[in-house]
């Protein structure tokens, strides 16, 4: 039964989360005037579906893993141009194509999608604050990075961190803090593990950054991340909008930075999930409680929105860039060059889908349990 709840619980707040994201670029395109022909959530073949007086197929689709809108005038669902002539429907119609608007206006309609899920974000962790307050993980270890300074301390997810240097914690920010704080410093944690409460000294290791001024910055990193048991303080209505807006914005930021550090080595890229890991996470948050699962469902809108404005063709910032090289050449760039580029974007986005199952399989431990058959 379990089970069962979590696949619900999983297709439920990944179509919402890809549901705003494609009406942010249904809303814009609409706005300037531009007629959608399918708003889909899902792909492969259609489920149950209806057609709208503007002329919309609205459909829900067999595979619940993304959506799209196809807008008037795009070849195909990825928004290329079209590579035939047009016929005299589309001459006659053609005000209302994605392809008659300017770079801008295509520019801020690709946009839609992100700006759409960081929106959401912002009402869902409003709603949250004001139901049921502030949500401030515990100092309960969720995950622990591979060959990272907590797993050499032999730290456990699991573990309920009770003290820092005899400090006592009341939360997962407040360990963070004290770790940053102590770079290559050994540290002494009191933990509870298995009902029991034990001490480990660990050393955080030592991560270098500058500021503007270009002075050198040393913080310490130990290889942990917080799990989704939390602990929830009431706001006031000003004080929920303030919260809220914070909360996306570091989240966001968040999630660039460590996209960032993996891509430097700086973190490991096992740490890089795809529907697996997005799965276990949605159970784990609905185990919690409905209020831990809707705050998943908005961090996991902000991670959409992130990913999305990436320059890579294919996703919302390729189209932005192509965009923006139009807007600067004065003309686009010649269909052979874009299907070329459109092509490697593709490849690039395959490619990390690919090597995010991968780091699924792993997770889970697909591997040892195959091998363990024979």
């Amino acid at each position: 039964m379990a089970i069962l709840i979590n696949i619900l619980a999983f297709v439920v707040i990944f179509s919402i989360v890809v549901f705003v994201h494609e009406l942010g670029h249904f809303l814009i395109a609409r706005w300037n005037g531009v007629r959608v022909e399918v708003f889909a959530i899902g792909f492969g073949p259609e489920l149950f579906g209806y057609s709208s007086s503007t002329g919309t197929r609205w459909k829900v689709c067999a595979i619940p893993l993304g959506g799209y809108v196809k807008m008037y005038g795009d070849a195909d669902a990825t928004s290329a141009r079209p590579k035939a002539k047009l016929s005299d429907e589309e001459k006659k119609n053609w005000s209302l194509s994605i392809f008659s608007k300017s770079a801008g206006q295509r520019a801020i309609i690709a946009l839609g999608g992100p700006i759409g899920n960081f929106i959401f974000a912002v009402l869902v962790f409003f709603a949250l604050f004001e139901i049921y307050g502030k949500p401030t993980p515990l100092p309960i270890l969720g995950s622990i990075t591979t060959d990272s300074a907590a797993e050499k301390a032999g730290l456990k997810i699991g573990d309920h961190v009770l003290e820092f240097n005899g400090i006592p914690l009341d939360s997962f920010e407040q360990l963070s803090q004290q770790i940053k704080l102590n770079p290559a410093k050994d540290i002494k944690l009191k933990l509870k593990r298995n009902n029991e409460e034990i001490e480990i000294i660990a050393t955080p290791e030592t991560h270098e950054t500058k500021d503007l001024a270009g002075t050198i910055l040393k913080t310490g990193i130990l290889g942990v991340r917080p799990g989704a048991e939390q602990k929830w303080t009431k706001l006031g209505p000003i004080d929920a909008v303030t919260e809220s807006v914070k909360q996306t914005w570091f989240a966001a930021t968040g999630t660039i930075e460590a996209l960032g550090q993996m891509i430097t080595g700086k973190r490991s890229a096992d740490e890089l999930g795809g529907p697996i890991r997005i799965f276990q996470m949605t159970g784990q948050a609905a185990q919690v409680g409905i209020a831990s699962l809707i705050s998943f469902m908005a961090m996991l809108s902000i991670g959409l929105g992130v990913i999305n404005l990436f320059p890579i063709p294919a996703l919302d910032g390729g189209q932005v860039l192509f965009c923006a090289v139009e807007g600067i050449r004065g003309k686009p760039l010649n269909e052979k060059a874009q299907n070329y580029v459109t092509i490697f974007g593709v490849l690039i986005v395959l490619a990390l889908m690919i090597f995010s199952f991968w780091n699924d399989l792993k997770h889970i431990k697909a591997f040892e349990w195959v091998s363990s058959l024979f």
